[in-house]
């Protein structure tokens, strides 16, 4: 949202709720915490802000001009026209407490949580606020800037002086359940377990009959993980069955969490790109280009022509090597063939020399760089990518189309797992999540970035949101892929790649961004705070898996238990990117 656009808010917020908010410093709009919900509903119902994309907390340890030491929530904000919006509700930095608007926008819900156990801000009126990450022993909230001591002078002094002992302080050490085997006083795991499944799942309603007491029943409660076969990953699903028809599913995440949003935060600007690479790690090149995109904006950068063409087509053969991965996998998770699986990683790996070509690597890519890319093209890498998007890629596209006329493939996915469309928004879905539901809601399209607003392609949709139309949307998806490939393969000028050299310390000007990009899975945005320094103060990552599935449980709800299988493939996460 412009200026013109945010003042004009402003005064119609003012007019409706006196006093309620005001401009921020860098983006969007402070609004007073006792007013958030009533502006929040007027947003959603009245301006057509139904849309939550992002809930993110950052810490000001320090004044600034206008304002004291603060916790604030930061809200990403969409509608169909007239652009986005960015709220900012300041908290207390000694007792942070912020309504939830979990009733107002679902999709809050998986975000509140995440806040709340990496950041410590609580959220009033929160259904079921837990930490979601880290595990419930832990102590401490890392993403506190005070959380370890050394964090902020690790930079900026000698060694010598840094550590005085001669050794570095870790965070490993600072946390007293470093080795997993010392609690917190009067913690016991085992009544933790106990507390938790009644959270979730209790009371478990009386059959009838029963007067209304708690009674035996054959209503148990199962975990499916945290294995990895038909999980996608370490992922627990703890799931409340009658018979074999689930009644509540909850998925339990943070087997994999790797701490990235840290690190991020103790990195230069520029080494956090690899980083990015091992988000979802069979879409590296999409992570780089929202991570670019974002820091592009803070820093002011014009991308060369040239530059853009290969990042897109970089992006949409990273976008059929997802969709390959996702069908051949679904079609093994079924049990209808092997053989999807091995088709898919055929033509995967043709894609992945061609990045190994032009990067150096086959799949953590780190091509991307603040203003272009690493390097141009080498020579021939040009005629043998149109040879497979022209010629192979089509037809491999269309033989494996057959798998979804497979009888054992509809029985298994036509009617199941269906996500109307007002749910699909309310819960914050993008990708082909959102577009199975008859949602034609894209980035490329309703935020256009790079060269998208340029090129002649349609947003693939659906209408029936069951499993059946998000492989149908993922096939037409790989077709528009090509078709913007040959496009941009036909069109790219000759010229540098790269704005200027760029700096390995680059110090980014201060401000705030949220860049983003339609990604295979859905909507991956990178919310970046700078103070001015060689480093992010607040590095905050948008993503598409972590979002998606939050609806799981809505989804698996009054199926069978073999269904969640099928479901969870549907929804197509990577592990990597949910617990980053």
């Amino acid at each position: 949202m412009g200026p013109q656009a945010t003042t004009e808010l402003l005064t119609i917020l003012n007019e409706r709720f006196p006093g309620a908010a005001e401009p921020s410093e860098y983006e969007g709009l402070v609004v007073a915490p006792a007013r958030l919900l009533e502006v929040a509903t007027f947003l959603r119902d009245e301006m057509g802000y139904r849309y939550l994309s992002l809930v993110s907390g950052v810490d000001y340890p320090q004044p600034t001009a206008r304002f004291p030491a603060r916790f604030e929530v930061v809200y990403h904000l969409f509608r169909e026209s007239g652009g986005p919006l960015t709220l900012h509700v300041h908290a207390d930095r000694d007792d942070p407490v912020v309504p939830s608007v979990v009733s107002i926008w679902p999709a809050a819900n998986v975000h509140e949580r995440e806040t709340w156990d990496l950041m410590g801000i609580r959220f009033a009126g929160h259904p079921n606020l837990r930490r979601i990450l880290l595990w419930e022993g832990f102590e401490g909230h890392p993403l506190r800037k005070d959380w370890h001591e050394v964090y902020y002078e690790a930079d900026r002094k000698p060694f010598e002086s840094r550590y005085p002992n001669g050794q570095p302080v870790m965070a490993e050490e600072r946390a007293p359940l470093g080795d997993n085997l010392r609690y917190p006083p009067g913690w016991s795991p085992k009544e933790w377990q106990c507390l938790a499944e009644e959270a979730v799942y209790a009371p478990l309603e009386a059959r009838p009959g029963g007067n209304g007491r708690r009674m035996p029943t054959d209503q148990v409660v199962v975990n499916l993980g945290p294995q990895h076969p038909s999980t996608h990953g370490v992922l627990r699903m703890v799931a409340r069955l009658d018979g074999e028809t689930i009644q509540q599913l909850e998925p339990v995440i943070g087997y994999l969490h790797r701490c990235h949003e840290k690190i991020g935060e103790r990195n230069t600007w520029l080494a956090n790109m690899p980083y990015t690479d091992r988000l979802d790690y069979v879409s590296s090149m999409s992570n780089n280009f929202g991570y670019a995109i974002a820091v592009e904006k803070l820093l002011g950068v014009e991308v060369p022509e040239r530059a853009e063409y290969i990042r897109v087509i970089m992006a949409e053969l990273t976008r059929i090597v997802r969709h390959l991965i996702s069908i051949g996998s679904f079609t093994s998770d079924i049990g209808v063939y092997l053989t999807g699986m091995l088709y898919a990683l055929e033509e995967r790996e043709l894609i992945l020399d061609l990045f190994e070509m032009a990067s150096g690597s086959r799949m953590m890519c780190n091509y991307f760089r603040f203003g272009g890319v690493a390097r141009d093209l080498p020579e021939g890498w040009i005629p043998l990518a149109k040879e497979l998007v022209y010629e192979r890629l089509p037809r491999r596209i269309d033989e494996m189309e057959r798998f979804t006329f497979n009888e054992v493939f509809r029985a298994r996915s036509v009617g199941v797992g269906v996500l109307p469309a007002d749910k699909a928004i309310a819960y914050g879905c993008t990708g082909p999540l959102l577009r199975a539901s008859g949602v034609p809601y894209d980035v490329r399209r309703a935020e256009p970035y790079s060269l998208y607003g340029e090129l002649d392609w349609d947003v693939a949709v659906a209408y029936n949101g069951d499993i059946h139309d998000r492989f149908v949307v993922r096939f037409e998806e790989m077709r528009q892929s090509l078709r913007i490939i040959r496009q941009a393969l036909e069109r790219m000028p000759e010229g540098p790649v790269l704005a200027g050299k760029v700096q390995p310390a680059v110090k980014v000007p201060a401000g705030e961004a949220y860049g983003r990009v339609e990604a295979p899975l859905g909507e991956l945005g990178f919310y970046l705070v700078s103070d001015g320094s060689a480093n992010p103060h607040r590095y905050r990552i948008r993503a598409p898996s972590f979002a998606n599935l939050g609806v799981l449980g809505e989804l698996c709800k009054g199926h069978l238990i073999a269904d969640v299988v099928a479901i969870l493939a549907s929804i197509d996460i990577t592990l990597g990117e949910v617990d980053r």
